[in-house]
């Protein structure tokens, strides 16, 4: 059997890569950080446990990058779904929307992250965030924004205090709450983004697999 392209390896790098972002959101959802390992995560993604080092210099920086690629491909899901629109105040609306869904039907993930944001690491601005953080730019840019380098630092702000006050443990404000006040802040109408009262009812969407582009791995060539 012929050995595999140089393209192809870097195909399985990718995609193993994938795998472990998405097997990190769904253990982390399921049981928490502290009770989430490394080698748990290696092993729902059908992986070996040195890739994680590999790509990954600890399991905090690992959960980040993957919470910020469920976030960026939420929003852009959200900024992109039918009828598309170019109007900016509506996709200011469906951009806080998003992230107050992910709050609402994630609690026990985003939990952990806003966590994992206040210890002493920080907050990684890693690829995944910065992709996040481009949508979220043009985002206000599209709504009128004259100096989106003051405004995104702002949004991204209030965002993250909307999370944080919506997963409080024992006193959370209700997301509609929240996102009344959003929405007076950036003067939107109730009735833009996609409303509560709108919303789908039932548990949340358990198939994460559209936000990580993990595929079947590649054929070996064909013997000579």
């Amino acid at each position: 059997m012929s050995p595999r392209s140089a393209s192809a390896n870097e195909e399985l790098r990718r995609r193993s890569r994938e795998r472990l972002l998405q097997a990190a959101v769904e253990l982390v959802g399921e049981r928490g950080y502290e009770a989430t390992t490394l080698s748990a995560i290696a092993d729902r993604a059908g992986a070996a446990r040195g890739l994680v080092s590999y790509y990954f210099p600890g399991k905090r920086r690992l959960v980040q990058s993957a919470v910020h690629r469920l976030m960026h491909r939420t929003l852009q899901e959200a900024l992109e779904r039918e009828p598309r629109t170019e109007d900016g105040r509506e996709r200011l609306a469906r951009a806080i929307d998003a992230i107050l869904g992910l709050a609402r039907d994630r609690p026990v993930l985003m939990r952990e992250h806003m966590a994992g944001i206040l210890q002493e690491e920080g907050f990684v601005q890693c690829p995944e965030q910065q992709r996040l953080a481009q949508l979220l730019r043009d985002t206000i840019a599209r709504h009128g924004s004259t100096d989106v380098d003051t405004d995104y630092p702002m949004l991204r702000a209030l965002l993250m205090g909307a999370v944080y006050a919506a997963l409080v443990p024992g006193a959370p404000m209700p997301v509609p709450v929240l996102r009344a006040e959003l929405f007076k802040r950036y003067r939107l109408d109730w009735d833009m983004g996609l409303p509560p009262e709108k919303q789908p009812g039932g548990s949340c969407d358990t198939d994460l697999s559209r936000f990580f582009a993990t595929g079947r791995d590649p054929e070996p060539p064909p013997e000579q």
